[in-house]
């Protein structure tokens, strides 16, 4: 069965793909790991050379932006965050537009907050530009405008964690698989970091209150906010929404193209498309 769902992911042609912080960031420094990031700009252009479209959502802003000022710690207030967001959303774009072009692919920056999503014309727009986007062939760049949303507190108009706003885009523009790069191989039966006897769970067709409960709202990096819980909120928002989603390993970003060519990499959770699925009933009662 496992080998089999993983065949079909060779045929997907509308991919959305997730890193996050920490696997864009030198753990010692929390600074932008420059060589990596090159080589998923390569990885998703081979992508695109294969005629897949491609969806990045990209982390990194705030941690560019205290690379840019100097500071090394997480910040320590909302201002702080969002102004390190200001600075360094557009030295995180510079960077992927400037290794794109190298790779001859225009990258595109679309900020998002839960504003966009939950008013139907916002919406509505949202849908267009990014169809337009990939119909223009261009690689959409997309995070969480940080400079007037925050993941820190209960505002109204925050996702919380990239790991759902991917989920949210996947379901927005009816991407065919969702890629989450992460600090952690896949899903396990508890935290692999405090228990050793924690199991590898490969292959889900269906989530479970019981699987649920194996999510725990810790993250292993001072750089990242999305800890194993969100991962498997973005996949209940994902399956519903028809889109297979993998949890794997972003240590090294050619994990993407042994997930395409069918590896059994990562945990791939089965999409199980949910009539009564409502994205905006979603959004309304999770935040």
């Amino acid at each position: 069965m496992s080998i089999r769902e993983r065949e079909k992911l060779k045929e997907k042609k509308r991919i959305v793909i997730k890193i996050g912080s920490s696997s864009l960031t030198h753990a010692c420094t929390g600074d932008l790991n420059l060589t990596k990031i090159e080589k998923l700009i390569r990885v998703i252009s081979d992508l695109k050379g294969e005629g897949k479209e491609v969806i990045l959502v990209s982390s990194g802003a705030i941690a560019a932006g205290r690379q840019a000022l100097g500071h090394h710690s997480k910040p320590g207030t909302i201002a702080e965050k969002q102004a390190f967001a200001a600075v360094g959303q557009a030295r995180l774009m510079m960077v992927y537009q400037k290794l794109f072009a190298e790779y001859n692919q225009i990258a595109a920056q679309v900020l998002l907050t839960k504003n966009t999503m939950t008013h139907d014309i916002n919406r509505y727009n949202a849908q267009n530009t990014f169809d337009e986007l990939l119909k223009l062939g261009t690689i959409p760049v997309v995070n969480e405008n940080d400079t007037v949303s925050t993941s820190e507190i209960p505002l109204v108009d925050n996702f919380g964690d990239n790991d759902r706003l991917s989920a949210i885009v996947a379901a927005l523009i009816g991407a065919d698989l969702l890629i989450l790069l992460s600090d952690i191989d896949g899903l396990y039966s508890d935290d692999p970091r405090q228990n050793p006897e924690a199991k590898f769970i490969g292959l889900v067709e269906k989530i479970t209150p019981e699987l649920l409960q194996m999510g725990k709202s810790t993250s292993g990096s001072d750089v990242g906010t999305g800890g194993m819980a969100a991962k498997l909120a973005a996949a209940r928002i994902a399956t519903d929404g028809g889109s297979d989603m993998v949890i794997a390993n972003g240590d090294h970003v050619e994990v993407i193209q042994q997930i395409m060519s069918g590896e059994e990499k990562g945990t791939l959770f089965m999409a199980h498309p949910n009539h009564d699925f409502d994205l905006m009933d979603y959004i309304n009662h999770e935040y």
